[in-house]
């Protein structure tokens, strides 16, 4: 695993309609993240917050709410993810909306393709933010990176994986999921995506559902986590721009970072949809923090 993290703030919540999410990167750095990671043995660099279009919250236009904007953020996100990769430093994108996703990933995927590796996108999320343009009732991009990320959304991000194209559905495995609109549904079934939600969860456990999350995964393959601050319940973790009632508990999310740190294969890492203005003194902020911890080999017990 790589032991240099690279800290890289995109401030904006542009892929929503709600105010707030901006505010993400700051919260997690007073929460303490860059010590947390520290104390893990890590060297961590922070390089401080790209900077992008301002979110005038302006109504959708063609089912697309601030699509030059979204693209405009997402390209910065995808260019400081390149370059922290081709450094061989793990990347950890701090949001900021779930949007932001489309740029990362994408220069994972292009890493991956490069590099000549199998990439697994771990998709931790109460939404399974598959929606389109023609079936969105908010136009918010936020509720889209899945889809574009497999090739159904505006050109111009679908364009941001390269040359090998989109991602397939296949690729990602979504845990979490409980709140997904009507149409989407009908969408997730034909596009065969992988989902573990919340019934799946109290059906068989976490453990399990995390088992078939990272099967197949070998020594040499990429994990990308992308880590929406939502995909936890509202009771732990209220500081989010949409929350959803009936999420993982505390020790349900920590056994998925303990799951992923044994599994050796990080490679880069989202946290975002972290909402400081609906929180109650940063205590998501230091939740998200926790769970990071565990996620670089924090643990309970004395185990290798």
């Amino acid at each position: 695993m790589v032991r240099t993290l690279r800290l890289i703030g995109a401030p904006t919540d542009v892929g929503a309609a709600r105010r707030g999410g901006s505010m993400g990167p700051e919260a997690l750095r007073v929460a303490g993240l860059l010590d947390s990671l520290r104390r893990r043995g890590l060297t961590v660099e922070d390089v401080g917050n790209l900077v992008g279009p301002p979110n005038l919250v302006q109504s959708p236009v063609d089912g697309y709410r601030h699509l030059p904007e979204v693209q405009r953020w997402c390209e910065g996100v995808d260019a400081a993810v390149s370059e922290a990769l081709a450094c061989g430093r793990l990347p950890l994108l701090m949001g900021g909306d779930h949007s932001l996703a489309i740029g990362s990933i994408s220069a994972v995927a292009r890493h991956c393709r490069t590099q000549g590796r199998k990439l697994r996108v771990l998709w931790l999320d109460a939404h399974a933010d598959f929606n389109t343009a023609t079936i969105t009732p908010s136009g918010n991009l936020h509720g889209m990176p899945v889809a574009v990320l497999t090739g159904t959304g505006p050109q111009g991000l679908i364009e941001l994986c390269g040359v090998g194209g989109p991602l397939a559905p296949a690729d990602f495995r979504l845990v979490g999921v409980r709140s997904v609109d009507a149409e989407e549904k009908r969408r997730v079934r034909d596009a065969g995506l992988p989902v573990q939600d919340m019934r799946r969860i109290d059906e068989v456990g976490m453990r399990e559902v995390m088992r078939a999350a990272l099967d197949g995964l070998t020594s040499d393959a990429h994990l990308h986590l992308s880590l929406d601050v939502d995909f936890l319940d509202p009771d732990i973790a209220p500081g989010v721009g949409t929350p959803v009632r009936g999420g993982p508990t505390y020790r349900e999310a920590q056994l998925c970072m303990e799951m992923i740190a044994d599994c050796g294969c990080l490679g880069s890492l989202d946290l975002v949809e972290l909402d400081p203005s609906r929180d109650t003194a940063n205590r998501s902020a230091e939740l998200v923090v926790d769970l990071v911890e565990s996620l670089f080999g924090k643990n309970t017990l004395m185990r290798v």
